[in-house]
């Protein structure tokens, strides 16, 4: 995400999230926090009927834009706002919309060492109208691991123009 990015997201919030929500951030953060540790792993037709988990990877994500760097807690109360339903859209979709995979250093153990290894990093977007919302939510497998939830962001489209991604928020009347 870049600075144009982070500043429409930081709008949209801005004109979603009211000035009294923020005072009361710590409070929302705890509640989001008990909400995101009591989620089970959920079956997702999509990805063949299996399971999606929510780790604390997932929940850092709402929290950090890049390790150490904070999110807007604007932009975090908006995203805890959609984690139940973000739970909803995983149990119920059967179409993905958006799929990637590109290999990655991540930092792991080999031969009781820690080392940069290479892995295969899939990614997910499944978008949706939950209860009244239009999110989407990404779900993300590291090698041969579990799928696991990393994100769920609200109203924003994707566009793809060759190998270039382009991220906005969406605008105006969905049904046009």
């Amino acid at each position: 995400m870049d600075k144009q990015d982070e500043e429409l997201e930081l709008e949209y919030a801005t004109a979603k999230i009211a000035d009294e929500k923020v005072l009361h951030y710590a409070e929302i953060k705890s509640g989001a926090q008990k909400l995101y540790s009591s989620l089970k792993p959920v079956k997702c037709p999509a990805l063949g009927n299996h399971s999606v988990s929510f780790s604390s990877e997932g929940f850092n994500h709402l929290v950090y834009r890049i390790p150490k760097q904070e999110r807007h807690k604007r932009v975090q109360i908006m995203r805890f706002e959609l984690l139940s339903k973000a739970r909803e859209l995983l149990e119920l979709t059967t179409t993905i919309q958006e799929y990637e995979d590109y290999l990655d250093q991540v930092v792991g153990w080999k031969f009781k060492k820690k080392q940069l290894i290479n892995t295969k990093i899939r990614d997910w977007g499944f978008v949706g109208i939950v209860r009244g919302y239009r999110i989407k939510v990404v779900v993300r497998q590291m090698g041969n691991g579990d799928k696991q939830f990393l994100s769920v962001i609200p109203a924003w489209s994707t566009k793809y123009y060759r190998d270039i991604k382009i991220v906005r928020n969406s605008k105006g009347n969905v049904a046009d």
